[in-house]
């Protein structure tokens, strides 16, 4: 299965979607701000990120932004996770540099089928 970095602030949330792709068989890493996940992703070259867009140290938007700049992880696949769906925050995170964008609240099965589909898209 694939390589999942993690990055959401809110530690429940966080584990909620680590127990969630755990289970559906992927290995996932965990990063508690965007700096922290740019730091993770250039040490374990994960198949996917997951980012929060509101973080402490650096949003979402920023993270992304600074991954896409680095040569060995600029294509690694980056989709958004927020509470905030409106038009010009979907807009902010493609313009970013995210293949998708992901509205809280989602329920665990409806994450898993998500991300198998991502998953299947970018050849993983």
């Amino acid at each position: 299965m694939a390589k999942i970095l993690i990055a959401e602030d809110e530690r429940d949330i966080r584990e909620l979607i680590t127990f969630t792709l755990s289970f559906a068989g992927h290995e996932i890493i965990q990063a508690s701000n965007g700096a922290e996940a740019v730091e993770l992703v250039q040490k374990t070259m994960p198949n996917l990120i997951m980012m929060d867009v509101r973080m402490p140290r650096m949003t979402g938007y920023e993270a992304c932004r600074a991954i896409k700049q680095i040569e060995g992880v600029k294509d690694i696949p980056v989709v958004f996770l927020s509470a905030k769906g409106q038009d010009d925050e979907v807009a902010d995170a493609l313009e970013a540099g995210a293949i998708d964008y992901i509205t809280k609240p989602f329920s665990p099965t409806e994450l898993a089928e998500k991300i198998a589909s991502l998953l299947k898209k970018i050849g993983v």
